[in-house]
């Protein structure tokens, strides 16, 4: 690799360089690892919220271009990622490619998964419970946090199977999102690689662990407020819980992310380009 050239780095540089870094970041201090992660978590749900706020009017627009700009709105989270820096589960997975190789053991991947994925949790409901007090949800005479709430139940009523293979096809998207990054040199080649695959993966409909950590606690609070609740047009499904988010959504979107970032993005490169 020449770091004097400005030339975007190579798929297989790319490569090598994901699996380095897969190796600092499974033998990284845990604390700091937490502490990372609290801030993706964070970051995540600020694209989250600012998703719902773009897309709860409609105004006459067709519905793919909502979903176009809504998509654009997501990329926020994770252009914060990968600029101001942070822990994500979902890009974590290409840690996989460093185990593979022998260089990381599966008790560091596991370490790393597991800190990771509670440090975004936490970091997500963190921001889901200020701006629920913050009184945000109230805006539009309630109307922003109906949409916050309708958003929430239609993630719970997906079947397993769909909430699986949305989970595989957003990862996919989201870890070539990150691959791209490190093709580039710059701030700004982060942040146009971020662009289309993510906005990508928001208007299609996938579905993405991390970011249904904030949605659907975020429609859970938003439905206590009354004039939340007054705003309502539609019946919110029962399966609107706690129960229903974990059960229904974060579990197989989990293992769906998991399989399509580890899977289809970071085995297929590693079998590509760094195997022996």
């Amino acid at each position: 690799m020449d770091p004097f050239s400005i030339d975007a780095y190579s798929p297989k540089e790319i490569a090598g360089r994901i699996q380095q870094l897969g190796v600092v970041k499974s033998k990284g201090d845990p604390l700091r690892v937490v502490a990372l992660s609290l801030l993706a978590g964070a970051f995540i749900a600020f694209g989250a919220a600012l998703f719902t706020v773009v897309t709860f009017d409609a105004g006459g627009l067709a519905a793919g271009v909502l979903r176009l700009l809504g998509g654009l709105a997501f990329c926020l989270g994770l252009i914060l990622v990968v600029v101001a820096g942070a822990e994500l589960f979902t890009g974590n997975n290409l840690i996989v490619m460093a185990y593979v190789d022998g260089q990381v053991t599966l008790r560091q991947l596991l370490n790393n998964w597991g800190l990771v994925y509670l440090g975004n949790f936490v970091g997500a409901i963190g921001i889901a419970l200020l701006i629920y007090f913050s009184g945000h949800w109230q805006g539009a005479q309630g109307a922003v946090g109906a949409h916050a709430v309708m958003i929430a139940d239609a993630k719970v009523n997906l079947t397993w199977m769909e909430a699986f293979t949305r989970g595989v096809l957003c990862n996919i998207l989201v870890c070539l999102a990150v691959w791209l990054c490190y093709a580039g040199r710059s701030v700004t080649d982060k942040i146009l690689a971020v662009l289309f695959p993510i906005t990508a993966f928001v208007a299609l409909g996938f579905e993405h662990s991390v970011a249904n950590m904030f949605f659907i606690p975020a429609g859970l609070l938003a439905q206590t407020d009354p004039l939340v609740s007054s705003a309502l047009v539609n019946q919110v499904s029962s399966q609107l819980s706690v129960s229903g988010f974990l059960w229904h959504n974060l579990i197989p979107v989990t293992l769906g992310n998991i399989v399509g970032g580890s899977v289809f993005v970071g085995l297929f490169y590693w079998f590509i380009y760094l195997r022996k």
